[in-house]
């Protein structure tokens, strides 16, 4: 007897093949879809990216995202080494401070950014990112994180803490102390990274490619940098910026008598890490840090993150303390210290206030 034959009806067969060409293309535009918002393309232009398409309730942890900005941090100042060792700084101006001076960027400013923005986007697409410099999604790069979290990191931090993912805003500087690195005084240079939660800074990263030290801190969890043992602060060194040392030079004899020492640095990065015990033989070391004009927030909040991790302070110069939300910058100035009266310094400097906001 001769087998059976199926029949297969023609239509049924279409229908088939239609409702198969549906169910691919909903997949593939769903994959599409997730990797635009992975990468923050869609984002509003310029220096910032916003959280992704998170699900509601998501969370991060704090434990994992330090991990990963340290190794930003790293890989960012691995960039600017490079360019700065090849002498390929395609050197240009990005315009104008508020106080007149030239603000400069260049390819290590461009290529730290890049890397140092991808790593954290990839890692962590629903928390909000905040960058000094464009993120170009034409440059955009694949960086995969392992996931692997160092030792150090582990013996100071020992469980997970996870916040929720909206509540978190990340800060990069790709290249802290730029006008010092076109200079070639690369001690100066700095590639930060800093977490704020719900505004207040919680995780800081510091690292200094050209020395390879890396400070890094959680408020409430651990660091692997300290306070040195003492502090001067009847006649304190007080480190500030190059472009402005006098005006700072000139209030501070006044309070502080003329045993004060002022010691002109580049980079809040390097000026904050002046005020620790840092392994590094050519960081400065001073007692006090302040800042007299408008200061943009990436500079600063990795350092406010360590110092408060430490028991330190970094505030405005009447005192007030620094939100990481809403705009980019910070009127006023800033004061920072670590194991000293803060509030007693800051009553003591009304002057150096009043300067912060012209």
């Amino acid at each position: 007897m001769a087998p059976m034959g199926i029949r297969l009806s023609p239509l049924g067969v279409a229908v088939f093949c239609l409702l198969g060409l549906g169910v691919l293309y909903h997949l593939y535009s769903g994959f599409l879809a997730g990797r635009f918002s992975l990468f923050g393309l869609g984002s509003e232009a310029g220096g910032a990216a916003g959280p992704g398409a998170a699900a509601d309730g998501a969370t991060v942890d704090l434990r994992e995202l330090l991990a990963a900005s340290v190794l930003a941090a790293v890989r960012g100042g691995d960039e600017v080494r490079r360019v700065r060792e090849s002498n390929a700084l395609h050197e240009k101006s990005k315009g104008k401070t508020r106080e007149g001076a030239e603000e400069k960027m260049t390819s290590g400013d461009v290529l730290s950014n890049r890397k140092m923005f991808y790593l954290l986007k990839t890692a962590f697409p629903s928390v909000q990112i905040n960058t000094e410099e464009h993120v170009d999604a034409a440059d955009q790069e694949i960086i995969l994180w392992d996931h692997n979290i160092p030792e150090d990191i582990l013996r100071e931090i020992t469980t997970p803490k996870e916040v929720p993912a909206e509540s978190v805003t990340v800060w990069i500087d790709p290249l802290d102390a730029t006008q010092e690195y076109t200079e070639d005084l690369r001690k100066y240079v700095t590639t930060m990274v800093c977490v704020a939660v719900n505004g207040k800074p919680v995780l800081g990263v510091i690292h200094k490619p050209f020395s390879e030290y890396t400070a890094w801190a959680m408020v409430d969890g651990g660091s692997n940098v300290k306070a040195r043992t003492s502090y001067n602060e009847k006649t304190p060194r007080i480190v500030v910026s190059r472009s402005h040392s006098g005006m700072v030079k000139q209030v501070a004899l006044q309070t502080f008598g003329n045993q004060t020492t002022i010691i002109p640095a580049g980079g809040a990065g390097y000026k904050v890490l002046a005020l620790l015990d840092v392994a590094d033989k050519d960081q400065e070391k001073a007692d006090l840090y302040i800042h007299v004009t408008y200061i943009k927030k990436w500079d600063i909040c990795a350092g406010n993150a360590i110092l408060k991790a430490l028991g330190g302070h970094m505030t405005t110069l009447n005192g007030e303390e620094i939100s990481y939300t809403g705009s980019d910058g910070v009127e006023g100035g800033l004061l920072a210290s670590i194991r000293v009266n803060h509030q007693a310094l800051v009553r003591k400097l009304p002057d150096l206030e009043k300067m912060g906001h012209n």
